[in-house]
């Protein structure tokens, strides 16, 4: 059951991937995702109702579907990426990066030596990817994604500087918070034009650090436009909002 190896290529590869969202508690709706046709899945940590043992769950799942499982962490829990990464997850998505520190701390844990901090422990890893231990030790630190999020203006404003953080992979944008803090707390439009300018901004910066621009949005028609702006990875909607959509449509459709 490898996980995907090529996956941080494949976001730079050119055309945009579309990952599925889960906060289900319930490893299964992980691996029922994976079974579609998305290019990975993340695990959200922070916002869903997912932990961290169904988390973990959830990675062998997603794997035996040959697609590499992300996971958000919760605010500041850095050294739940590394214990990730040991059961075979690909990447983690860290939010409230409002500082150069939060985001070296961030690369820290994600990397291993010489670039990072990381240490050894990669039990779930080796099985899954179907390395010995050198090669996975010498490989990981190109095998996995750091992503930064990028939702205050605080980051927003020193997005340079998070990205030439070594270890950094890249951003993740959450245009909902930064749809808030831009409106000084008035409202939350994460379509807005004032959102889409900062999109814009920070997709450049990106681009032109050779890294790599990620972003959630609520909707696969909201998808298809992010992904034609040029972002590297485009997360739709989330597992629950799937469930209540397909609900919907078949009740429309017995009762039409």
């Amino acid at each position: 059951m490898p996980t995907h190896p090529s996956f941080p290529e494949r976001l730079k590869a050119g055309s945009s991937l579309l990952t599925a969202w889960c906060g289900l508690p319930d490893p299964s709706v992980a691996g029922i995702l994976a079974r579609e046709a998305f290019d990975a899945v993340v695990l959200d940590m922070q916002h869903g109702a997912i932990d961290f043992t169904a988390a973990l769950q959830a990675v062998p799942l997603v794997a035996a579907a040959g697609k590499p499982a992300l996971v958000r962490l919760p605010v500041g829990d850095f050294a739940t990426a590394s214990r990730f990464l040991d059961a075979g997850g690909m990447g983690a998505i860290a939010p409230m990066i409002n500082s150069v520190e939060d985001a070296r701390r961030f690369a820290g844990f994600m990397k291993f030596p010489p670039m990072g901090e990381r240490s050894w422990g990669a039990y779930g890893a080796l099985p899954l990817t179907g390395m010995e231990p050198g090669d996975y030790l010498q490989r990981a630190n190109d095998l996995t994604v750091a992503f930064a999020m990028v939702e205050t203006r605080e980051a927003l404003a020193i997005v340079d500087d998070i990205l030439a953080v070594p270890g950094i992979d890249g951003v993740f944008v959450g245009p909902s918070d930064l749809s808030i803090a831009l409106a000084g707390g008035a409202g939350v439009n994460p379509t807005g034009a004032e959102v889409e300018k900062a999109l814009d901004h920070v997709l450049a910066r990106a681009k032109a650090a050779n890294k790599v621009a990620a972003i959630y949005t609520q909707s696969g028609a909201r998808a298809a436009e992010l992904s034609a702006k040029g972002f590297h990875m485009v997360s739709i909607g989330n597992d629950i909002a799937m469930l209540r959509s397909g609900a919907h449509a078949a009740l429309t459709a017995a009762r039409a």
